[in-house]
């Protein structure tokens, strides 16, 4: 089988395609394509376009890259159309703002290129300009890395960064869903309960040049990363989700049961029925959530079985040329 290089020619190694999702980035988006031409040459450049109002597609096309214009607004649109239509062996994804350096790209793409990860993510918070994060962004981050490492027991420091590089197998196995900038934090989360590897490289985040502006909200886009965490924790560990609110429930359900059961101690009456009947209805309802729990888990324990079937069945090379490469 013949290798072929980023832009489909027969080639000495695997396929590269840098994927960069763009809206109003006109400021920077030359700069950006032209580094990682220099960094990558042989790799395939390609710019989704999230229906800019400036002149971004325009820019990145002089700088030599692929454009592709997605109408759908929204980074996770971005994101799962750039993984459903570029076919490469591995990929690099970076935002278009100048925050991330090209000269790093080959420090994240060594383990995808070796099959030593699955996904490389560059981590930023060890070194950062100063004004390169918004307030309050750092302390979110580590609030969100936290949680993930609690939920899946791993020692992860950055699960935002728009900056990585994974494999084909890993494009084709994580689903995304998200519609918004927590599509990093969702790729992270569903690669992790598919057991796939990632490592991370620190790099340096720059802050953005003069007269370009992110598109995050601190509140809003911070609060849709909170809601995904908790939405992936009871999709994905439904035992200990649902298991948590029924001994939230229980402990809640016997702290009002005791006021009426020690009044029928002490004066042989039950006076407060409302209380009784409220905290009998919680002991149902932590019943409930922790026998919601273990069925779900079961049905999720199944539904992990087929998958495995279905990717074993699908065979090596419609998973992914990394592997095959070292067969051929």
């Amino acid at each position: 089988m013949e290798e072929r290089d980023g832009e489909g020619r027969p080639g000495d190694g695997p396929r590269v395609a840098v994927l960069i999702p763009c809206y109003n980035e006109a400021l920077t988006i030359a700069k950006v394509v032209t580094d990682f031409r220099r960094e990558l040459p042989r790799a395939r450049i390609v710019v989704y376009d999230n229906s800019s109002s400036d002149d971004t597609a325009a820019r990145a096309r002089a700088a030599g890259a692929t454009v592709v214009s997605e109408k759908h607004r929204g980074k996770g649109f971005v994101v799962a159309a750039m993984l459903r239509d570029v076919d490469a062996d591995a990929y690099v994804m970076v935002d278009g703002d100048d925050t991330y350096p090209a000269s790093h790209v080959a420090q994240l793409l060594a383990p995808v290129l070796e099959d030593r990860a699955d996904i490389v993510v560059g981590t930023r918070l060890v070194t950062y300009e100063a004004g390169a994060y918004r307030p309050f962004h750092v302390l979110g981050n580590r609030l969100v890395v936290w949680a993930i490492n609690v939920i899946f027991g791993t020692v992860l420091t950055d699960a935002m960064s728009g900056y990585r590089a994974f494999s084909r197998d890993a494009a084709r196995r994580v689903p995304v869903v998200s519609r918004g900038f927590e599509v990093e934090t969702e790729m992270t989360l569903q690669a992790l309960y598919r057991g796939l590897i990632i490592a991370e490289v620190p790099v340096p985040y720059g802050k953005r040049p003069e007269g370009s502006f992110s598109k995050l909200s601190t509140y809003r886009d911070g609060a849709r990363v909170i809601v995904k965490i908790v939405d992936i924790f009871k999709a994905y560990r439904p035992l200990v989700f649902f298991s948590l609110v029924g001994l939230v429930l229980g402990l809640l359900g016997l702290a009002l049961g005791s006021i009426p059961i020690l009044e029928f101690l002490r004066t042989g009456k039950v006076l407060r029925f409302p209380t009784a009947i409220l905290a009998a209805a919680l002991e149902v309802m932590a019943v409930v959530s922790v026998s919601c729990g273990v069925i779900l888990d079961s049905i999720n324990h199944h539904f992990r079985e087929v998958s495995q079937l279905i990717l074993q069945g699908i065979g090596p090379e419609a998973r992914g040329s990394s592997r095959d490469q070292k067969s051929r």
